[in-house]
C-alpha cells in the first residue's frame, strides 16, 4: 500500500477547463445534406428540400432530452455561383419549417480551393456551433454521411456517428469510431450513452473501496474517470493494479493506495496459477479491509476469477461486467452494448454500481500534475511535436523507417520533432530521431513523457498508452491506428485527434499482438505528408523555420485518386472525403 495517493492531487489546467458539467454531451450537430434532409446537388430550391426518414423523431428525441441542435454544414454551391445567399437561406428555412429549429447554424460557403479552416474535414464549423451553443467541441456529438464529417469531429474532439448513404465509400465507414444504419439509430447511441454514464446525485460517502485494473498503462489511464466517480462516493480508494500499470495508476487523481499484483488471467504473458500466489492475494485482499470492490476490465477479460478471491477475502459488496453467468461472486452483475469507448465502458459500471462524477467533473481523462516531474531540457520551449515509436504490442507500433520519415518530413516543415521512448528502446529512438529530432530515448519513464507532453502541439502515435496520456493532458493526437482494435472503443477519447491507417486492413479487429500480414501494410503505407497535413488540421503552427531543402523523391506530397484539399486539410483526402455534390 502506498498511503501518498492524494485524491486531492492537482490535475492538468487543460481538463479542468471542460471539466464543469457532468454527463457526456451538451449539444448535438448534424450535417445538411445526405443526414438531415436528401442530398439534392447544389439545391438552391426550398421545394426540393425532403427530410431523410425519422429526422422529425429523431430530432424531437434530442430536443426532449434537453441537448442543443446545430447544423454544420458546407456550401461549396455559394463559392461555384450555383445558387444565391438567399436562395440558401430559403432552402435552410424549409429545412427548419419541416424539421424544427436548430440553436445554430455553421454553414461554410467556400469551395476546396480557398483553403479555409471552416470546410470539412476542418474542423472550424465545429469549434464555431460549440462557441454559439455556449460548450466545448468535447461534449457535442456530430452525426454526419461521410468521411469529412467524421474527420472534422475527430480533429475538434467531437464525438462522431458516421450514418452512410450510397454515396458513402466503404473506406470512409471502415474508418468511422462508430457507424448507425440511420438517424434514429445514431439518436438512440447518443441517448443510450448518455444515460449510461449519468448517475444520481453525489451522496454521503460509504466506506473503503477497492478498484480494480489490471492491465498496462492506457487501460489504467482510460479507467480514470470511473475511479473518479468512485472516490467522489467513497471514504477511501485502493487501486490494484498490475505492474504494467503502476506507472499510470501513480498519476490518477482519486486513489488514496495502490497495491501492485500480477493476475494471471490477465496478463498478456501470463505466468502460471500458484496456488501458494493465490492464498497471498486472498490474503492480502482481506487485510485491506475494504468494504466493497468494482472490478473494471476490458470487453474481452473476465472479472470473475478475481470476484471469486474477493468473496473468499470476505468483500461483501462486489460490482463488474459481466456477459457469463456469475452466480455469487458479483453483487451488480453490468452489461453494456458493444462498442462503447473504453471510458464511458468503466464509468457505466461505477454508475451501476452506485457511483458517479460529481458536479465539476466530466468524463475526460485526467492526471494529477503534482506528480508530473520537470519536462527535460533542451526542447526549446512548447509548441514541438512529439513522436512515440514504440509500443509494447508489436502491431501498434509505427514502423521504424516510417517514424523516421515522418521526423524528416515535419522538420523540413518548421516543426520541432522530439522522439520518446523508455530505455530499452533507445536505439529505436536514436535512428528514428536520426540528425532532424531531439532524441529522448531512456529518459520519459510516463511521468517524464507527461512532462514533455505537457508542452507538446501534438502527439503523434500509434495505439498505445501515451495516446491516452496525451488525451488526459488535452494534447490533440495523430493517431496511427492498426485495426486490430476498434477505434471508436480505443482511440483517444475527448480530445482532438486525426486518425491515419488503412482501417479496412486484413488484421482488422484480430486483436493481434504481432502482425499477422507481411510488412505491416495498415501502417507502413501511410505517407508522411499526411501525417504533416494532420498536425496542421490540428492548428498545430511550425514553430522554426522551414527547411530549404525540398522533399526527396522518397517522400513526395500524399496524392490519391481524389481532388486535393486546399489549405491545412491538404493530404488528408483519403481519409476524410469530401463526396456528396453540395459539400
Amino acid at each position: 500500500m502506498e498511503p501518498d495517493q492524494r485524491r486531492s492531487g492537482r490535475v492538468d489546467p487543460a481538463s479542468d477547463r471542460a471539466a464543469t458539467r457532468p454527463g457526456l454531451y451538451d449539444a448535438v450537430l448534424l450535417d445538411r445534406d445526405g443526414t438531415l434532409v436528401e442530398d439534392v446537388p447544389y439545391n438552391g430550391d426550398p421545394e426540393k428540400v425532403r427530410p431523410v426518414p425519422g429526422a422529425r423523431e429523431a430530432l424531437h428525441r434530442l430536443r426532449a432530452a434537453g441537448l442543443r441542435l446545430g447544423v454544420v454544414t458546407n456550401q461549396s454551391g455559394l463559392a461555384r455561383g450555383l445558387f444565391t445567399a438567399d436562395d440558401l437561406r430559403r432552402v435552410n428555412a424549409r429545412v427548419e419549417e419541416l424539421l424544427g429549429p436548430f440553436d445554430t447554424w455553421q454553414i461554410c460557403p467556400h469551395d476546396e480551393r480557398a483553403g479555409c479552416a471552416c470546410r470539412k474535414p476542418a474542423p472550424g464549423l465545429v469549434h464555431a456551433a460549440a462557441r454559439a451553443l455556449g460548450t466545448t467541441p468535447d461534449r457535442c456529438a456530430l452525426v454526419g454521411d461521410i468521411g469529412a464529417d467524421m474527420t472534422a469531429a475527430g480533429a475538434a474532439g467531437a464525438a462522431g456517428i458516421l450514418v452512410p448513404t450510397p454515396a458513402t465509400r466503404p473506406a470512409e465507414v471502415a474508418a468511422a469510431p462508430h457507424v448507425a444504419r440511420d438517424l434514429l439509430t445514431a439518436v438512440a447511441a447518443i441517448l443510450d450513452r448518455a444515460a449510461l454514464a449519468a448517475g444520481p446525485p453525489s451522496r454521503p460517502p460509504r466506506g473503503r473501496v477497492l478498484v480494480v485494473r489490471s492491465d498496462s498503462a492506457g487501460d489504467v489511464l482510460v479507467t480514470g474517470p470511473a475511479i473518479r466517480a468512485v472516490a467522489a462516493g467513497a471514504e477511501g480508494v485502493v487501486l490494484l493494479c498490475g505492474p504494467r500499470g503502476r506507472d499510470a495508476a501513480a498519476l490518477l487523481p482519486g486513489v488514496d493506495e495502490l497495491v501492485e499484483w500480477p493476475l494471471p488471467w490477465i496478463d498478456g504473458a501470463p505466468a502460471p496459477v500458484e496456488p501458494a500466489d493465490m492464498r497471498a492475494l486472498t490474503a492480502r485482499l482481506a487485510g485491506l479491509a475494504v468494504d466493497e470492490a468494482v472490478v473494471f476490465s476490458s470487453f474481452h477479460q473476465s472479472p470473475l476469477p478475481l470476484a471469486l478471491l474477493l468473496r473468499m477475502a470476505g468483500v461483501a459488496r462486489i460490482s463488474a461486467i459481466s456477459d457469463d453467468y456469475p452466480g455469487s461472486l458479483l453483487d451488480v452483475r453490468h452489461r453494456v452494448p458493444d462498442g462503447l469507448p473504453e471510458p464511458e465502458r468503466a464509468l457505466s459500471l461505477a454508475v451501476a454500481a452506485g457511483f458517479a462524477l460529481p458536479a465539476g467533473d466530466d468524463p475526460r481523462l485526467r492526471i494529477r500534475t503534482d506528480a508530473v516531474p520537470p519536462a527535460p531540457a533542451g526542447l526549446g520551449g512548447p509548441g514541438y511535436v512529439v513522436l512515440h515509436p514504440g509500443s509494447a504490442v508489436q502491431t501498434r507500433a509505427c514502423p521504424p523507417e516510417l517514424a523516421a520519415r515522418i521526423v524528416r518530413v515535419l522538420t523540413a516543415a518548421g516543426h520541432r520533432v522530439a522522439v520518446t521512448g523508455g530505455p530499452d528502446e533507445t536505439e529505436l529512438t536514436a535512428r528514428v530521431a536520426g540528425d532532424a529530432g531531439i532524441d529522448l530515448g531512456g529518459r520519459t519513464g510516463l511521468a517524464e513523457l507527461a512532462a514533455v507532453l505537457a508542452g507538446a502541439g501534438a502527439l503523434v502515435v500509434g495505439n498505445t498508452g501515451p495516446a491516452h496520456l496525451a488525451a488526459a493532458l488535452g494534447v490533440p493526437v495523430v493517431s496511427l491506428f492498426a485495426p486490430t482494435v476498434p477505434y471508436g472503443q480505443w482511440g483517444p477519447y475527448r480530445v482532438p485527434a486525426v486518425r491515419l491507417g488503412d482501417a479496412a486492413a486484413p488484421c482488422r479487429d484480430s486483436r493481434a499482438t504481432v502482425c499477422p500480414v507481411p510488412g505491416h501494410p495498415c501502417l507502413s503505407a501511410i505517407e508522411p505528408g499526411r501525417v504533416l497535413a494532420a498536425v496542421r488540421l490540428l492548428g498545430v503552427p511550425a514553430t522554426a523555420p522551414p527547411a530549404t531543402a525540398p522533399l526527396t523523391p522518397a517522400e513526395p506530397p500524399p496524392a490519391t485518386g481524389r481532388p486535393a484539399v486546399g489549405g491545412a486539410q491538404a493530404g488528408v483526402t483519403a481519409v476524410a472525403a469530401t463526396g456528396g455534390s453540395a459539400r
